[in-house]
C-alpha cells in the first residue's frame, strides 16, 4: 500500500504562488551606464537621466524545471512509503517447565520404545517428551533434572530443537541416585519467579518417592500454588515397587492437587503418550500475536529526482552561454 506520512504538506505546492501575488518583487538599484560625460551628454541631447527597471524573463523551460524541482521537494517532505504485506507473530503465552526424575531407578527396563522393544524408562521418556515438544507451539519451555539434587538443564526459550537436544543428552545417575521431588519443585519455583507469563505450567514426572529433599514436597507444592503455577504429576514404572523404587502416588496426588494440577499413571510408553496428549489438550488458553507491515521509504526517490533536474537545468544554462558567448564573437 502506498500512502504518505504528513499529506498535509502538499498544502505548500502553493506557496510560490502566494509569494508571487502577495509579496513586492525584490528590487536592486544599479547604475546602467556609467560615462563622464554624461552630463555633457545630456544637454545635447536634450535628455534627463532618469531610473529604469529591468526584469529578467525566465524561459518556459526554467519554469517548468523549477515547478518540478518544487514539487518533487514537498513529495519527499511528506515521506512516500510503501508498507508491505502484514506480518504476523505469535508471541509465547505460557512458560512450560518439564521436571525430570534421573535417579538410579530411570534405568530400569519395563518400557517400550517406538520401536516396541524393551528399553529403559529414561530412553522412553525421552521418546515421548521429544515428540511432545515438537508439537509446542506458542510456548517457552524448560527442562530441570533431578535426582540427589536438582538443577537447571535448560532455562525458558523458544528454541524447542535446544531444548530435545539437551534432554537426550540427559543420563541415569548424572544427578545423584536418589530423588528429591521437593528441591526441583522449590527450584522450578525459583525459574518461574524470572518468568513474566501468568500462565506456568511444571509437569513433574518421577518414578520413586521423595529420599533427599530438604523441603518436603507439599510444603514445595503450597509455595508453588501462591505464585501461581499449576504442576501436573506423572508417576512412571512399577506401583508395586519396594524400597526407593516404590512410587509414592499418594504425595504425587496431593502436589498436583494443592495446585490445581492432575494426576497421571504411566505404566508403559503408550499411557505416557496418552498423558502428555492430554496435557495438550487441558492447558488450553488465548494465543497473543503481533503484526507489523514492513515500511520503505521512498522519499530519497523524489529528492534525487530533484537534484537530477536541477543539474540537468545547470547544464543546460550553462552550454546555452556558451553557444551564444560563440555566436557573439
Amino acid at each position: 500500500m502506498f500512502t504518505f506520512a504528513h499529506p498535509w504538506l502538499f498544502l505548500l505546492l502553493a506557496l510560490p504562488l502566494a509569494v508571487k501575488f502577495w509579496l513586492p518583487a525584490h528590487r536592486e538599484v544599479r547604475s546602467a551606464v556609467r560615462v563622464p560625460f554624461l552630463n555633457r551628454l545630456s544637454k545635447i541631447t536634450g535628455q534627463q537621466t532618469s531610473e529604469g527597471s529591468t526584469v529578467t524573463q525566465k524561459t518556459k523551460i526554467q519554469t517548468l524545471t523549477t515547478w518540478l524541482c518544487w514539487i518533487a521537494i514537498i513529495t519527499a517532505l511528506a515521506r512516500p512509503q510503501f508498507f508491505e504485506p502484514p506480518i504476523s507473530r505469535v508471541l509465547p503465552t505460557r512458560d512450560l517447565l518439564l521436571a525430570i526424575d534421573l535417579s538410579g531407578s530411570m534405568q530400569i527396563e519395563d518400557f517400550k520404545d517406538s520401536d516396541g522393544k524393551t528399553s529403559d524408562r529414561l530412553t522412553a521418556v525421552k521418546q515421548v517428551v521429544d515428540d511432545f515438544l515438537k508439537h509446542r507451539e506458542n510456548d517457552r519451555v524448560g527442562l530441570i533434572l533431578f535426582g540427589s539434587a536438582a538443577f537447571v538443564q535448560v532455562p525458558f526459550t523458544d528454541d524447542l530443537d535446544v531444548c530435545r537436544e539437551l534432554l537426550d543428552e540427559a543420563q541415569v545417575g548424572m544427578a545423584g541416585p536418589k530423588t528429591a521431588i521437593g528441591d526441583a519443585i522449590g527450584l522450578s519455583i525459583n525459574v518461574f519467579d524470572r518468568s513474566e507469563q501468568q500462565d506456568r505450567v511444571l509437569i513433574l514426572l518421577t518414578d520413586g518417592n521423595d529420599t533427599s529433599s530438604k523441603v518436603p514436597p507439599a510444603d514445595a507444592a503450597r509455595i508453588a500454588k501462591d505464585k501461581g503455577i499449576v504442576i501436573h504429576t506423572i508417576a512412571v514404572g512399577d506401583p508395586e515397587a519396594a524400597g526407593e523404587e516404590k512410587i509414592d502416588e499418594e504425595s504425587l496426588k496431593e502436589i498436583s492437587k494443592i495446585t490445581s494440577g492432575s494426576f497421571y499413571r504411566a505404566l508403559d510408553r503408550n499411557e505416557l503418550e496418552k498423558i502428555y496428549d492430554e496435557i495438550d489438550a487441558l492447558d488450553t488458553r488465548e494465543v497473543e500475536t503481533v503484526s507489523y507491515r514492513p515500511r520503505r521509504e521512498l522519499y530519497p526517490w523524489s529528492l534525487g529526482l530533484a537534484v537530477l533536474l536541477t543539474l540537468i537545468l545547470q547544464s543546460w544554462l550553462v552550454l546555452r552561454s556558451s553557444q551564444s558567448l560563440t555566436t557573439d564573437h
